[in-house]
């Protein structure tokens, strides 16, 4: 499910933070493992709201037809969304049970805040649309939830500052989660909440952490004579990060093209460092590789051998 993208992301924070803690770096894949640990619970709670939201319209309907005097509309509220079936294939999915049990999502639910979401739902076009549908499809079932996430959450600040204050992650996992939940939404099936890398990718993640860390003063030979007017200590953390990141997929990873790696920290550098760092760190990465070939260097071998 996560990326080679979002798995780069995880593997940049770890080292930003033993960079801030030279005593961590012993500790450095138990650090990527804890920052993988806290996507998925994310991941595991996004989810959770989301279906909290849908199922609070039976918690409504029997809330306004105990009313005292309750109108007609009262006794006829639509719980058609209670029912969605994506909802239930995923509550009744063995592995999402699982890491529910484990994470434990619901304490950290709002319950008052679950209902106005509910209750904005139950106000817009969309929703009178889709409960006014006699037939249940994949494509509606699944329209809904997305609804939910995308108009009704991600634009709700209040929201927001509830995910900022307790995933302390969320500003850097925002976007992996805007699209792991909506690819999720349109392929739920085979997800394994409690291993969402999957072997391959776990590989990858480690190996770029400990490429980096272990060939940390190699990648900075090759570095520091690229920065010409630029004093290395003065430069970003995370531009410097970054680059070692890139240096790194460079030589030793053979399946990653070195324009993918190019362009994947171009990006990452735009979204994540300073607005003149995308094209920093391009302009390093491109003059290193350039380096590499002139002086048939850029053999992809492992790491590991010296």
């Amino acid at each position: 499910m996560i990326s080679r993208r979002n798995i780069r992301v995880k593997v940049m924070q770890t080292l930003y933070t033993i960079d801030a803690a030279e005593d961590q770096k012993d500790k450095a894949n138990r650090l990527l493992d804890k920052h993988l640990e806290q996507s998925r619970q994310l991941f595991v709670y996004l989810l959770h709201f989301i279906i909290q939201v849908a199922r609070y319209a039976e918690k409504d309907s029997h809330n306004r037809s105990s009313k005292h005097l309750p109108t007609e509309q009262d006794l006829n509220v639509n719980i058609k969304i209670a029912g969605n079936e994506l909802i239930w294939k995923i509550m009744e999915d063995p592995s999402y049970q699982k890491a529910c049990s484990d994470i434990k999502p619901q304490q950290w639910d709002n319950p008052p805040f679950i209902r106005k979401t509910y209750l904005q739902l139950a106000e817009t076009p969309v929703y009178k649309e889709y409960i006014e549908l006699q037939e249940r499809n994949k494509k509606s079932e699944k329209n809904i939830l997305e609804f939910i996430f995308t108009d009704l959450m991600l634009p709700n600040d209040d929201f927001i500052s509830e995910m900022e204050d307790i995933f302390i992650h969320w500003d850097d996992d925002a976007e992996m989660m805007n699209q792991l939940i909506l690819n999720f939404l349109q392929k739920p099936v085979n997800c394994n909440f409690q291993d969402m890398l999957g072997t391959e990718k776990r590989k990858f993640a480690n190996e770029l952490l400990d490429a980096v860390i272990n060939k940390e003063s190699y990648c900075m030979e090759l570095i520091k004579p690229k920065l010409k007017n630029w004093d290395a200590e003065r430069i970003a953390v995370l531009d410097m990060i970054l680059m070692r990141m890139g240096v790194c997929e460079f030589l030793y990873f053979e399946t990653i093209p070195t324009k993918v790696t190019i362009n994947e920290y171009i990006d990452l550098a735009k979204e994540y460092s300073t607005p003149q760092s995308g094209q920093f760190v391009n302009g390093i990465l491109d003059n290193i590789h350039k380096d590499l070939l002139a002086q048939d260097k850029l053999h992809k071998i492992s790491y590991k051998k010296p």
